[in-house]
């Protein structure tokens, strides 16, 4: 197998696997064009779709916001208008010797001396045209364009299911818009947290299961890496809860020294040890009537467990150097990023404590299993630093992409000190590849050599796209409740081909 074949099949593998990941198409579609550049080197591409009279850009590779909203064109104008209207691919070697190539984005300049090619393929399912793909390449002398042409027909063919379940789905939204409006207060109180930013599956599992236990008294272990937001996770559970008028007291167990611990939680009495000149309240009697957050419990002394149990099972305790009982209110939130049951098995951490703090633990997801909510993350984070520092920096497409495909081993926490520093950092209000930290600029390039090693079906081409084929007749089915005539439709198939299929595949 040629390296150049292999190449495309890499490439089609990781388009097939973000198309769908996101309900936002203009993401999914942005992101197969990112694709695209890493393995074909296009400088700029571009996907618009066909209206009743116009053709409209709405996700690229390469341009600006304002470069996309000037990319309309009526139905036979220009290149990406007769593709859009007639269905047939149009390569043009040179854009600056072609008429019909009107450069209305402005994205390219067309007096330098390069010479870029333009090749624009129709989106279409069988006779239905639903919009257009177009890349630029640096053209070289007598260059032909077979190979470009025939992959962007393939890269063409998944877009356009991808479009068509799209439309199919925006319609079943629009039949339920006012039932949708009726629970909106509801689905925002109930799925969304204050200061807390997700809109992944798991983050949303998350929030439901917040809101479901806020108002109980039930002890919270909060499990997660280091950065996660697993402090916010707590405030919100505190200000959700009917304490949330009362004191939030935060502990970082693994931040005070063992022997300053107890009267740190407790408190002491004046002359208890050496130093203590006055009596102090701890940070239980504090927190009475709200919520103590007991952040790195896994650290907590095992000399302190015990008393710690005792809080928790009588809500009493004594200070240090006193005799006098001092009974609390007090609702635990504990957390950690350590395995407390080994921590059990080891003798380090006592069994009956971390049943009494488990009663309901929520698994906070660390970012790199929540993919989808990295870009919503990182414009948050550009927009909250630029009004804090007054400046007016933009990330472009290719820093994006890296920031996007970094593992981010420090979670939301790393995230946000990333961009605080590309923010202040920034000379020309643009974050470009070369201002990136070297870990992430690293990161990227293994992660290509990666991809370039994946394994391949074991028949080649035509078993890879039985997979594909597979996956999306399962989506379609799913978003037509098993309706097959439906789902044929999406898909361009007969009823009789879709059933074809389905029992071909075995799909159930």
């Amino acid at each position: 197998m040629s390296e150049k074949f292999q190449k495309e099949i890499n490439a089609i593998y990781e388009i097939s696997k973000v198309l769908g990941s996101s309900p936002d198409i203009k993401v999914t579609l942005r992101s197969a064009l990112v694709i695209l550049s890493n393995f074909f080197k296009i400088s700029k591409g571009i996907v618009a779709v066909k209206g009743d009279e116009e053709v409209e850009i709405i996700s690229s590779y390469g341009l600006t916001r304002e470069e996309e909203k000037r990319g309309k064109y009526k139905l036979g104008e220009g290149v990406i208008g007769r593709v859009a209207k007639n269905g047939i691919p149009i390569v043009i070697p040179d854009i600056k010797s072609e008429a019909i190539f009107l450069n209305r984005t402005k994205s390219r300049k067309i007096e330098d001396n390069t010479k870029i090619a333009f090749i624009c393929v129709p989106i279409k399912i069988k006779n239905q045209i639903l919009g257009v793909i177009g890349i630029d390449k640096y053209s070289e002398e007598n260059r032909k364009f077979e190979d470009d042409l025939r992959l962007l027909k393939i890269v063409a063919g998944l877009f356009a299911i991808n479009i068509k379940l799209n439309s199919f789905y925006e319609a079943e939204k629009f039949s339920l818009i006012q039932e949708r409006d009726l629970l909106k207060n509801q689905l925002k109180e109930r799925y969304s947290l204050k200061n807390v930013i997700g809109e992944s599956e798991k983050m949303q599992v998350v929030f439901e299961t917040v809101h479901q236990v806020a108002k109980t008294k039930a002890s919270i272990l909060l499990l997660g890496e280091s950065g996660t937001g697993k402090e916010l996770i707590a405030k919100s559970i505190h200000y959700l809860s009917d304490r949330s008028d009362k004191p939030f007291v935060r502990v970082n167990c693994s931040a005070i020294p063992e022997g300053l611990m107890e009267s740190e939680l407790f408190g002491h009495e004046k002359g208890a040890f050496t130093g203590a000149v006055s009596a102090r309240k701890g940070r239980f009697e504090l927190a009475n009537g709200g919520t103590i957050f007991l952040d790195e419990i896994g650290d907590l002394p095992l000399s302190l467990q015990p008393k710690l149990l005792r809080v928790i099972q009588e809500m009493e305790f004594e200070k240090v150097g006193g005799e006098k009982t001092i009974k609390v209110d007090v609702r635990i939130i504990s957390a950690t990023n350590r395995n407390l049951e080994r921590l059990v098995q080891e003798g380090k951490f006592r069994e009956d404590l971390y049943f009494r703090l488990n009663v309901i633990p929520i698994i906070i997801p660390p970012l790199r299993e929540r993919e989808g909510d990295i870009p919503i993350l990182i414009d948050f984070f550009t927009e909250k630093f630029n009004k804090l520092h007054g400046k007016n920096v933009r990330i472009n497409d290719r820093a994006l992409n890296f920031l996007i495909n970094y593992n981010w081993p420090g979670n939301v926490r790393e995230l946000e000190n990333t961009i605080e520093r590309l923010v202040l950092m920034s000379k020309d209000d643009i974050v470009d590849v070369e201002n990136l930290p070297l870990n992430i600029r690293e990161f990227k390039r293994t992660f290509e050599r990666d991809v370039e090693n994946i394994s391949l079906p074991e028949k080649g081409l035509p078993e890879f796209f039985e997979i594909i084929e597979k996956e999306y007749i399962i989506k379609a089915l799913s978003l037509t409740k098993g309706n097959r005539k439906q789902a044929g439709k999406l898909l361009g198939l007969t009823e009789r081909q879709i059933n074809y299929k389905i029992q071909k595949y075995n799909i159930n």
